[in-house]
């Protein structure tokens, strides 16, 4: 018998784990062990890793001309696509919804006899740290103040007069959007997007026998095409919306631990020392990489998930704790309120704060998907797809927005209750300088030296978390959906994550890595959409 939905054979014994006819078209995906210990996907790994050698050696070379070219592309794709971002995202967010409120939410994610791989504490440590890390360090403070202050695009006053006094008037209002429009880009949204690609790799791979690999999800809607040049090219987009999303998160990394060594140590703060900074953690990610998941990456989540916890904790215990939970709670329900205008892409005249901000986080997450989405995927067997949503999308969810209400809750405290002397007004909103923003918070509260250095082994260990396990995604993308690729394959991307990192800070600094993650994200997107249907046409299938 076959499945008629999907045309895959049923199982025959008890198990769901369905054993597919994939096997003709696999031998294009199992690809070949080449002269340097490549397991070559052809020609997934060799388009995609000569295009990146290519594009290294290209911002390398002509620096001026690639500054200038990623300069111009950002501005013009955010202002082009965001109602195309915008709207995607929504779509992704109202599927997660609806998957755990029907019957597919019973499905369990590699058959109904399959148990967990990880406990609790394991499978949201690595999820964490994989997926929201350095931004959360990078943003928890800039962006909640920056919102708070400049909240005219959101639609409430500022609560800064011309000369610089508060208006005691507008504070409540701009505090609430602050937390509120910052709730949005770090809630539900990208989560959803997250939550779209692990649940199609984990259901195609576990419950339908596919490779773990990007292009085994559209087996439903393209059928034995996937594995031809239909599939090459699903993948390949996934590797270069993987590295420039992942080489984005390192840059962020980069600079906001240079900028903390230069407040706490006096490290010059320059290119030249994130160019250093980048080359070192590349290489202690390369030895957490050469270890695997369970002696690398599992461990050192762990770890991190322990310190951010420990900073969270105190942050939340020495400031104004009252406060910054009743603000948590009125940002909230703030953002539940106005989630429509938030999220409408047709709803903004002054679309700075739409184009500026969202489309680029959307984009961002969007290019994260495929390595976060994977990394989930192959931690999440023996889930049921209800307790799967429920956990990706809105446990992580809660917990990024306690994190942002928290360090972000402090930072306002500190600049309304004393605006001329705020180290955080003076670095944010006066000056704009962003990786400063967290130790500029820190500054104000008891044991500040001690707290920043903590903050900076976050931010590294953060950098090696995403470098390591965006390399072994990359690797089993490139490898066809194999787990256990050579370990020199695991070497070559994760040195090259390292290296697009440092050409895009050298080719333009933030601009260049916004611009490259934008790109890449765009037509990722529609994978995704796609992606939504499949998940829909797998499950349809699927024994309950």
């Amino acid at each position: 018998m076959t499945d008629e939905t999907l045309g895959i054979p049923e199982p025959e014994g008890p198990t769901d784990l369905i054993d597919t006819d994939y096997e003709i078209g696999q031998d294009n995906v199992e690809g070949s062990v080449g002269p340097f210990g490549f397991d070559v996907h052809n020609p997934v790994f060799l388009i995609s890793g000569l295009t990146i050698v290519a594009f290294v050696f290209y911002a390398l070379v002509f620096q001026d001309q690639a500054t200038e070219a990623f300069g111009a592309l950002r501005p013009w794709l955010t202002s082009t696509f965001n109602w195309f971002f915008l709207t995607s995202a929504n779509v992704f967010v109202l599927f997660c919804l609806a998957l755990i409120v029907t019957p597919w939410g019973s499905v369990r994610l590699g058959g109904r006899e399959a148990t967990p791989d990880y406990t609790y504490v394991g499978w949201f440590a690595m999820l964490f740290a994989a997926g929201m890390g350095i931004g959360l360090m990078f943003f928890g403070v800039l962006e909640p103040v920056y919102h708070m202050a400049i909240s005219e695009p959101l639609g409430v006053p500022s609560p800064f007069a011309e000369d610089g006094s508060i208006i005691e008037a507008n504070v409540e209002a701009a505090k609430r959007m602050g937390l509120a429009a910052t709730i949005y880009h770090w809630g539900l949204h990208p989560w959803a997007i997250y939550a779209i690609v692990a649940l199609a790799l984990a259901l195609f791979s576990y419950n339908k026998g596919l490779p773990l690999t990007i292009r085994s999800a559209f087996y439903p809607i393209f059928g034995e095409r996937v594995w031809g040049w239909t599939g090459h090219v699903i993948d390949i987009l996934a590797v270069f919306a993987t590295l420039f999303g992942l080489a984005t998160s390192l840059g962020f990394g980069a600079q906001q631990a240079n900028a903390g060594l230069e407040h706490v140590f006096g490290v010059p703060n320059n290119v030249e020392v994130q160019v250093v900074l980048i080359t070192i953690i590349t290489t202690i990610a390369l030895i957490s990489v050469l270890r695997g998941l369970d002696g690398g990456v599992k461990v050192l989540s762990e770890i991190n998930m322990g310190l951010a916890a420990l900073l969270l904790l105190f942050v939340l215990l020495v400031g104004p704790t009252m406060l910054i939970l009743t603000d948590f709670v009125l940002g909230l329900f703030t953002y539940a309120q106005d989630l429509t205008a938030l999220s409408n892409p047709f709803a903004r005249e002054d679309t700075g704060y739409m184009n500026g901000w969202t489309a680029f986080y959307w984009a961002w997450w969007i290019s994260w998907s495929p390595f976060v989405g994977m990394f989930i995927a192959r931690v999440s067997r023996g889930r049921t797809v209800r307790e799967f949503v429920t956990c990706v999308l809105i446990i992580p969810s809660l917990v990024c927005v306690l994190w942002m209400a928290v360090f972000g809750g402090v930072a306002i405290d500190q600049v309304l209750s004393d605006p001329a002397g705020s180290a955080v007004k003076a670095q944010v909103i006066d000056s704009y300088n962003p990786p400063i923003s967290l130790f500029a918070m820190l500054e104000g509260l008891p044991l500040a030296g001690i707290t920043s250095t903590l903050g900076i082994i976050l931010v590294i260990v953060f950098f090696v978390t995403s470098s390591d396990s965006g390399s072994l995604v990359i690797d089993t993308i490139t490898a066809g959906g194999k787990v256990d690729a050579p370990v020199p394959q695991r070497v070559f991307w994760c040195t090259f994550e390292g290296a697009v990192a440092i050409v895009l800070l050298l080719g333009g600094g933030l601009a260049a890595l916004q611009a490259m993650v934008i790109s890449t994200g765009l037509p990722f997107t529609i994978v995704l959409l796609l992606m939504c249907v499949a998940i829909a046409k797998g499950l349809a299938s699927e024994p309950r």
